[in-house]
């Protein structure tokens, strides 16, 4: 009998401050920046982002919407045997954040541990949880994405600090005797490590380096639009599928131009993609997991849909997973 792994429950948390774009133009006209709605939108498709307030952190997200995903799977804490939590920006620099998240669900015993490929963290978690199932290393697996990008954010750039919010998703990872993740594929690229990294660390009590975001935006599309394709492509391969039976895309929540190529690409409807960066911005390793808890509490994902996920990010790293929901 082979043993597969399958998505029985999703949750996600959003940070209750919501700011606007045009929140964003009055926080960064303060700072003599210029910016506006107009501007934002055309570029991006951004119009909100949420951000957290002082003394929250990515552990309390990610507990918020894994407690979320507990309880649509109908399962509790105890019956789950591995976390794996996806974050660029962890609560601290260790223990893992899952670690963290661990103790405040009340439990102890499985390994938890974080993974860091910045957007396309999740897509990596996933992939290692599901491995790790199918090997029979674990059971029941909790896959977090969960970011407080806010704090990366240099707000005197306005080419960046418009673009990311805060959030966590989360899903229940099953073992399964029917197929749930079909196929997965990764990659990574630390040749284009410099497009899109945040060059500073800790070294002897101090921040030594430049501890907030820096991006190439132009550099970043021309790789993301490509490689996205590309990920899909290879993961319908190896299912012995084709564009035809993706019932939703949910990508990266990064841009929506960028979604917008990926989905022509794949010769997809954009009404057939799920859309959340309109209202959350980029939450990095959040993005995809907050979106297909959207999907899937708005009555768009349904039981039996196959759900291409894919994510780009710095490192540089990208994967999909095809997912029969």
């Amino acid at each position: 009998m082979n043993r597969h792994s399958r998505i029985t429950g999703t949750g996600s948390s959003l940070p209750p401050r919501r700011l606007t774009n045009a929140d964003m133009v009055e926080l960064l006209a303060a700072r003599g920046v210029e910016t506006s709605d107009d501007w934002i939108v055309e570029r991006t498709g951004i119009r909100a982002r949420h951000f957290v307030a002082d003394g929250v952190f990515s552990s309390d997200l990610a507990t918020e919407a894994a407690r979320r995903a507990l309880e649509a799977a109908g399962t509790d804490p105890a019956s789950i045997d591995l976390i794996i939590v996806a974050t660029s920006t962890p609560d601290m620099v260790f223990p893992s954040t899952a670690a963290i998240v661990q103790h405040k669900l009340g439990m102890a015993g499985c390994p938890a541990f974080d993974v860091q490929a910045v957007c396309s963290g999740f897509v990596y978690a996933l992939t290692v949880a599901d491995a790790m199932i199918r090997s029979g290393s674990a059971s029941k697996a909790l896959v977090i994405g969960s970011e407080v990008f806010s704090r990366l954010l240099d707000f005197n750039d306005r080419t960046t600090c418009v673009l990311f919010g805060d959030g966590a998703g989360a899903v229940v990872l099953e073992a399964s005797d029917t197929p749930g993740i079909l196929a997965t594929d990764l990659h990574a690229d630390g040749r284009h490590v410099g497009i899109l990294c945040v060059p500073g660390h800790v070294n002897g009590g101090q921040i030594l380096g430049d501890p907030v975001l820096k991006m190439d935006g132009q550099a970043v599309f021309k790789l993301a639009v490509g490689v996205l394709e590309e990920a899909a492509r290879t993961v319908l391969a190896k299912a012995g599928r084709t564009e035809a039976d993706i019932d939703w895309l949910i990508p990266h929540q990064a841009n929506i131009r960028i979604m917008q190529s990926t989905a022509r690409k794949l010769k997809l409807p954009m009404d057939k993609v799920v859309v959340t960066v309109d209202q959350h911005g980029n939450t990095s390793a959040a993005s995809i997991p907050l979106a297909l808890d959207h999907a899937v509490r708005a009555g768009q994902v349904k039981s039996g849909d196959t759900l291409m996920l894919e994510g780009v990010g710095g490192g540089f790293t990208w994967g999909a997973v095809l997912v029969d929901f």
